[in-house]
């Protein structure tokens, strides 16, 4: 059993969602101590405990310690069950971190699976939907599996209650990715959402886009939604390259402006185009498990943050894959594999 002290590198729930999908896809019995031992309220939330249960139903697990704020926990996989599953987190934790944990042993399961996901699908501090479905998804099937998502409803924080459907045909074998450079950029659009708030708001955000990026108006769009079950706001950007498309998000917060909202994600997006990187920040983190897991890749990012690091670390636990990590000043290239 491999023994990890959840309490290293960035402390957070990265650590346990990580080496429960390695767990998964390598069949590596775990223990995990210290869970979230960086965080002001550590062990397990919902959101973990909800991804580690949907881990367990899918690979036939054993499983000890789960159940909300232990800080201990130990999972014995079995054998990896394609099929159709429906999980709710059953607050606004995140949804896409349940995909997140379960999601890379189903890329390669012997048959096609459907995952429904009840809880949040635009949460600060995780994955939103509109960078999983336009930035991480399209990548994952050039690597070999046909992946879509679908938002059936959104579910934004403190409400929840979004849901988000889930195919996925496996591959056998998970090709690698070569993103060293991003080429032309060749669309740009910004969209303010707007749910149970005011208009304006998304006008707003929308204006100081226009004014700091110098962005067209045909590249501006504000989409009210209807069907959220409480208030939200997000700002999305996205560039589209000839590589890839990559997001950057402002999120709304009560008593903040809405012009302080965009100028976050502006300044997202303006630090990914002062260099010619080709993945962002948070996409890199995304794509290192993948990429290990495919053996092989390389891509040019920022300097890699600390939760990504972290990430490096536990993949190098379970997965005898190279991956080296070299800087030049304010690029970052990552190689997986003997490049």
């Amino acid at each position: 059993m491999l023994n990890i002290d959840g309490a290293f590198g960035e402390g957070g729930g990265q650590v346990l969602r990580s080496a429960v999908a390695l767990s998964m896809v390598t069949g590596t019995p775990i223990r995990i101590e210290n869970i979230r031992a960086g965080r002001r309220k550590p062990g397990l939330m919902r959101q973990h405990l909800t991804a580690v249960k949907a881990a367990a139903q899918i690979c036939n697990a054993r499983l000890q310690g789960d159940h909300i704020k232990s800080t201990c926990l130990e999972l014995e996989p079995g054998e990896v069950t394609a099929g159709n599953y429906h999980f709710a987190v059953g607050t606004a934790g995140s949804t896409t971190l349940v995909l997140q944990t379960v999601l890379p042993a189903l890329l390669t399961a012997p048959g096609s699976s459907t995952l429904v996901l009840d809880g949040g699908t635009h949460n600060p501090m995780a994955p939103p939907f509109p960078f999983l479905a336009e930035s991480f998804v399209p990548l994952i099937n050039r690597m070999g599996p046909e992946v879509t998502v679908t938002l059936e409803r959104p579910g934004f924080y403190p409400a929840g209650g979004g849901r988000l459907r889930v195919e996925i045909s496996p591959c056998e074998k998970l090709r690698g990715l070569e993103l060293r450079e991003r080429g032309k950029i060749l669309s740009r659009k910004a969209t303010a959402l707007v749910a149970r708030v005011p208009r304006h708001v998304g006008e707003r955000e929308l204006r100081l886009v226009q004014k700091k990026m110098g962005w067209m108006p045909s590249e501006l769009h504000l989409e009210e939604i209807n069907n959220a079950l409480g208030p939200g706001n997000i700002l999305v950007l996205q560039v589209g390259s000839e590589q890839l498309t990559e997001t950057f998000i402002g999120f709304g917060e009560i008593g903040v402006r809405a012009e302080t909202v965009a100028l976050r994600a502006v300044r997202q997006l303006r630090r990914y185009l002062r260099t010619q990187v080709a993945v962002g920040e948070y996409l890199a983190d995304q794509l290192l498990l993948p990429l290990a897991l495919a053996g092989s890749g390389s891509f040019t990012s920022h300097p890699l943050s600390r939760h990504a690091m972290t990430q490096v670390e536990i993949i190098r636990k379970f997965v005898d894959v190279p991956i080296e990590v070299e800087r030049s000043g304010s690029v970052a290239v990552v190689t997986v594999g003997s490049g």
